[in-house]
């Protein structure tokens, strides 16, 4: 059989160590930990790529603790407005949706954009008729209702500001989530999900549900899920950068990722960090910030559950 492996992240960021209470420290590598464990028993027990990710970014979206599903963050109207997106490496088929409100899980939405439409991307008012059409119940807004986002929210309510989940003056709660994995066929995917920005405006869209900038997966090269500030990493159609250095330059997973994270976004003043597996089960995991909430399991035996450096 072939390696089996996944990784997961819960965001990148100026996680300040004097913010992180030791209790608080357990609750995330415990909803890290859960997460992991759902992509990898799928992938045990011989299910695929897609089904990995889609699982373990479920529970991700399904705690509090991150900037997606259950705990998105609070947009200038006190609103939430999220994105997914979802890729198969082996047929190259994506799904993705922005702009939505009210559904629990908007990475199993995406997953039916991609195998129930003929399209890639949904967006606002059309995706949540297609969620509509294909069953999904809208949660009441007390579902998405966190103390925390909410006073995250206050502080900045009525200005110009807004807050990516990782900026320097933050807490200890931070952005995106997503997962990579690759399965016993050798098949990759990634999957990518975000509440987005604190009290952002006009329908601001950021780089996870497109398709080539925070989430891409092809056999041949790698699947990639991004996380960080959004503009830079769109700019720099990052996910699509590691795959096109690999695929081009020959370059390893690590390489590549390495190169892209902690030189090409850095030249263009990015940052953030990102997760990645080729078809043989690498992983890669760089980021350029204090820290980015990751973890990760092969059927080698490695599993690692890390915040810091």
């Amino acid at each position: 059989m072939k390696t089996i492996s996944i990784a997961i992240h819960g965001g990148a960021g100026t996680l300040v160590k004097g913010m992180m209470t030791p209790e608080l420290e357990a609750r995330y590598k415990h909803d890290l930990k859960v997460a992991l464990d759902v992509g990898y028993t799928i992938l045990e027990q011989g299910g695929t790529a897609i089904d990995a990710v889609e699982g373990s970014v479920k529970a991700l979206e399904d705690s509090p603790l991150f900037n997606a599903g259950k705990g998105s963050v609070f947009t200038a109207t006190e609103s939430h407005e999220m994105d997914a997106s979802i890729m198969d490496g082996q047929t190259l088929n994506a799904g993705a949706v922005s702009l939505i409100s009210g559904i629990k899980n908007p990475i199993s939405l995406a997953r039916d954009v991609m195998e129930k439409s003929e399209h890639v991307f949904l967006a606002g008012e059309g995706a949540m008729q297609f969620a509509k059409e294909h069953n999904y119940t809208l949660e009441d807004v007390s579902y998405f209702y966190d103390e925390f986002r909410h006073k995250q929210w206050l502080e900045i309510k009525d200005t110009d500001n807004f807050q990516l989940d990782h900026s320097v003056k933050k807490d200890s709660k931070f952005g995106t989530v997503g997962a990579v994995a690759c399965d016993q066929h050798g098949n990759i995917a990634a999957a990518t999900s975000t509440g987005g920005m604190t009290n952002k405006k006009w329908g601001r869209v950021g780089d996870s549900p497109m398709i080539g900038a925070g989430n891409y997966a092809n056999n041949k090269t790698c699947a990639v899920s991004c996380t960080g500030s959004g503009e830079f990493f769109i700019r720099g159609v990052v996910a699509y950068d590691v795959s096109c250095l690999m695929e081009h330059k020959g370059m390893s997973l690590e390489a590549a990722s390495e190169e892209v994270i902690n030189k090409r976004i850095l030249d263009i003043k990015g940052d953030g960090g990102l997760i990645a597996v080729d078809a043989k089960g690498n992983i890669a995991m760089p980021f350029n910030t204090e820290g980015m909430y990751r973890a990760s399991k092969t059927s080698e035996g490695d599993e690692q559950i890390a915040i810091y450096k």
